[in-house]
């Protein structure tokens, strides 16, 4: 291990999103509690999804983990292409690091900057509805390890794509409908049958479940089931990402 050149990595990766913060945390926090405003108005008073949990409530949750899982996927990812396109990734190739090193630097500075975003919208949330956390390891648990998945997602679509619009392409096609089609603003028990069912593959669904466990003490899923699937997508997406950058798949061109 290389304990000097690990913390000088993750420190660039918390200082390059840090000197942007209006971009990085306060964007986002504004339009998760724009979510909040608008759905709370239109739906308040007419969905009851848990009994006894107000729609406002149960949308906090929700919108807190979308915040999460998006803001850990555009640090790591971005951060990648960026350095590829203006041709300085070269010199963190050349330091004294491990691709495991690498790998962890990155991931941890996009839990970060996820959680930042994460504790931002659910600070600002609690001025607008009380939001009990009845479980709180199940949060703290969930938050990290959602966004480490989504780290990892990042790190392997910077790695893959050549060219911003490739990356636009990847959070437009893919990040953007697998998290607001997981459950954030619905419970999937309203959904038809096959779209119930065809939820299940989503894990992001999981990811929120699982979080919102965590603050109500119900769920769609069991949490422990949720938890070994968010852990079983972890654990793929580390392999994928460690087999890349052992390998330099796009690194070395």
């Amino acid at each position: 291990m290389n304990p000097m050149g690990f913390y000088t990595l993750f420190y660039k990766e918390v200082l390059r999103f840090g000197k942007v913060l209006l971009q990085t945390l306060i964007a986002p926090i504004i339009t998760a509690l724009l979510y909040l405003l608008v759905f709370s108005h239109v739906l308040a008073g007419r969905v009851e999804v848990f009994p006894g949990v107000v729609y406002t409530a149960f949308l906090v949750p929700g919108l807190v983990m979308m915040s999460v899982i998006q803001n850990a996927f555009a640090n790591s990812s971005s951060s990648l292409i960026q350095s590829k396109v203006t041709g300085n990734l070269v010199f963190i190739l050349l330091t004294p690091l491990s691709h495991l090193e690498f790998f962890l630097a990155f991931i941890l500075a996009a839990a970060v900057r996820g959680m930042l975003v994460g504790a931002g919208v659910y600070l600002v949330s609690v001025f607008f509805v009380a939001v009990p956390v009845q479980h709180p390891i199940f949060v703290l648990t969930f938050v990290l390890l959602g966004s480490a998945v989504l780290g990892a997602l990042g790190m392997i679509a910077g790695i893959w794509a050549e060219k911003f619009d490739q990356l636009a392409g990847f959070q437009n096609f893919v990040i953007l409908p697998l998290s607001f089609l997981s459950g954030v603003f619905y419970s999937i028990h309203s959904l038809p049958a096959f779209w119930q069912h065809l939820s299940r593959y989503n894990p992001f669904f999981y990811m929120i479940d699982g979080f919102r466990y965590g603050f109500f003490g119900v769920s769609d899923i069991a949490p422990s089931y949720s938890l070994l699937v968010v852990l079983a997508a972890l654990a793929a997406l580390t392999g994928v990402t460690l087999l890349m950058l052992k390998t330099g798949y796009k690194l070395r061109d």
